[in-house]
């Protein structure tokens, strides 16, 4: 499809009431607009030739907070050398294990892994954590958390097992199939299924894994970034009421986002991690 008929197309999308889009027209349309949109060379694009969101990317940045331990406990029964990252601050920090897969580790959680990481790409949960698997087919990547199994097949999830008594998996992206101990059934998820799993009864249902803006101002979008990453946004006052219609993963990296705004609307933008403040200008 030449340049010109792709902005035809584009700015008819954009030209509808947004009411009228389905889930499976928004989640249609992100894929054009990924594969369109994010060419290996950087394209100028106006405002009008955007729809959905981006998918799930992770910034890894480091905090403090983050205790480490050396010991040699169990991990999922076997005796190893391992190490243990606990989160004791209020809010979520993120990690890079050794394979360059990431977890959001949630405050009062911790996860437990093997030195021998790279052969043995086994993590143990406590709490709530939320992790992006780098693929490896050759080196399975297995979640344990209470008497549940995670095996991955290439996905970003969140595991929640905060207490013995019940364990629920979300999936976001990919794929991965979920065992109980001593129990011979699997189920595998699709993306938008939570597995549950308390008091001796596995559940497969559906949770909302997206935020949908339909036809919304633009600073709505910034009130949003602002509860859900904690940065404040400031906005040219003639931009602020925009109207914007965008489907955004929940676990959308916040760079990927900031991104979007910036092509959509032709703006500069710059970020200050030491305020936590987004600048449009």
């Amino acid at each position: 499809m030449d340049e010109k008929k792709l902005e035809e197309e584009l700015k008819k999308i954009w030209d509808e009431t947004p009411i009228s889009h389905s889930d499976n027209e928004k989640e249609l349309s992100w894929e054009n607009f990924q594969s369109k949109t994010f060419p290996s060379k950087k394209q100028k694009f106006k405002p009008w030739r955007y729809y959905a969101a981006a998918a799930v990317l992770i910034f890894v940045l480091i905090g403090t907070g983050i205790y480490f331990n050396t010991s040699n406990p169990l991990i999922n029964n076997v005796q190893v050398a391992e190490n243990t990252i606990e989160n004791t601050t209020s809010v979520i920090k993120t990690i890079a294990l050794p394979d360059n897969s990431i977890v959001e580790l949630s405050p009062s959680s911790k996860i437990v892994y093997a030195n021998n990481f790279a052969n043995n790409r086994k993590v143990e949960v406590s709490g709530e954590a939320y992790f992006k698997v780098k693929k490896d087919k050759k080196h399975p990547f297995q979640v344990f958390c209470n008497e549940t199994t995670t095996t991955v097949l290439g996905t970003s999830f969140t595991v929640k097992g905060y207490t013995k008594k019940e364990v629920a998996v979300e999936l976001y992206e990919g794929s991965v199939q979920m065992s109980v101990k001593n129990q011979t059934e699997k189920w595998i998820l699709k993306p938008g299924e939570k597995f549950t799993y308390g008091n001796k009864t596995a559940l497969v249902t559906e949770f909302n894994r997206f935020m949908d803006f339909d036809n919304e101002k633009l600073s709505v979008v910034s009130t949003y970034i602002e509860s859900n990453y904690g940065y404040k946004v400031t906005i040219p006052a003639e931009y602020s009421n925009q109207r914007i219609t965008v489907r955004i993963n929940k676990k959308e990296d916040l760079n990927t986002i900031v991104q979007l705004i910036s092509e959509m609307y032709n703006l500069n933008f710059e970020i200050n991690e030491k305020v936590k403040q987004i600048t449009f200008q």
